[in-house]
């Protein structure tokens, strides 16, 4: 993913409230089009950067579950 990716994108949310976030990760969700992919990609990004090691062994643990299915 080129940074000018991440940086469209970081734009586009910068200033968003934790609803907005919401709403946008359910619309992009639901829509299940594969061009949004990069946007969430970049959510993911953000928080696992600013999540502290425990936030991220039970996000790895969900999502090791999650795709056992």
């Amino acid at each position: 993913m080129s940074f000018m990716i991440r940086e469209a994108i970081t734009q586009n949310v910068q200033g968003d409230s934790a609803v907005e976030f919401r709403d946008t990760v359910n619309d992009a969700i639901s829509r299940g089009d594969e061009h949004l992919l990069p946007g969430l990609g970049v959510f993911l990004e953000k928080w696992w950067q600013n999540s502290s090691a425990s936030e991220q062994e039970a996000f790895t643990e969900k999502l090791s579950q999650a795709f056992k299915n």
